[in-house]
């Protein structure tokens, strides 16, 4: 397993290299977040070996189990929360986690904001966006995003760094990433956290500042 993260981990640093150049763009402009949900200690620590520092969980009771051990022996792991977010795990999750992907109710960022007052830590923040109205997914409507986004700003007292989004499977995944661009651009935001192992490729083309790939590095998931 361990030569396998390895290799499957630079494989997919050259054609994140390979997409950022062919989009015009500087390869330090595209974070490669490894998506490490449901792998235990054993596939993990051969892509910190390899390099690999930034990480991503979708569980905040996952993480906590698995990832302190870890960051103590390699304090400059960077953890992303990219899964949703119950509104009494923000605590947990604000002790746990440099970036939350998945801001998306008011409910939540309101405990968020009071949360980031009391323990006086600031992590990035993304807005979700559900680009596919799909109802069983988490996420603002796009119409509604520009409206939340102001409430989070205005009435909470967030900075807010980006958007985040996962396009319906059975869709092709362009129009998605071209309407969370648009969004992000009229809202004055830099950071975007779009494509997984699938679809990387034509994120980094829309714009991608921040690419979630799991499978293409760990290989299939274990079934839960």
């Amino acid at each position: 397993m361990s030569n396998l993260a390895a290799e499957n981990l630079r494989e997919v640093r050259n054609q994140i290299e390979k997409a950022v150049k062919a989009a015009g763009r500087d390869v330090s402009s595209v974070r490669l977040i490894a998506i490490s949900k449901t792998f235990g200690e054993a596939e993990i620590v051969p892509a910190i070996e390899a390099g690999q520092r930034l990480f991503g969980e979708n569980r905040v009771q996952e993480a906590k189990a698995k990832w302190p051990a870890l960051r103590e022996r390699h304090p400059e792991i960077e953890l992303h929360l990219v899964g949703p977010l119950q509104t009494n795990k923000a605590k947990e999750a604000l002790a746990l986690f440099d970036a939350i992907h998945s801001v998306d109710r008011p409910k939540l960022a309101a405990e968020l904001a009071k949360e980031i007052q009391k323990a006086a830590r600031t992590p990035q923040l993304f807005v979700q966006v559900n680009t596919g109205a799909e109802p069983q997914k988490a996420g603002v409507l796009p119409e509604d995003t520009d409206a939340f986004i102001k409430e989070c700003r205005e009435t909470y007292f967030l900075e807010i760094a980006g958007l985040m989004c996962i396009p319906p499977l059975e869709e092709a995944p362009a129009p998605h990433f071209a309407l969370t661009k648009k969004i992000a651009e009229r809202n004055g935001l830099k950071l975007l956290s779009m494509g997984m192992s699938a679809d990387f490729e034509s994120a980094i083309n829309f714009g991608a500042t921040h690419v979630r790939v799991g499978s293409a590095i760990f290989g299939e998931r274990p079934k839960l």
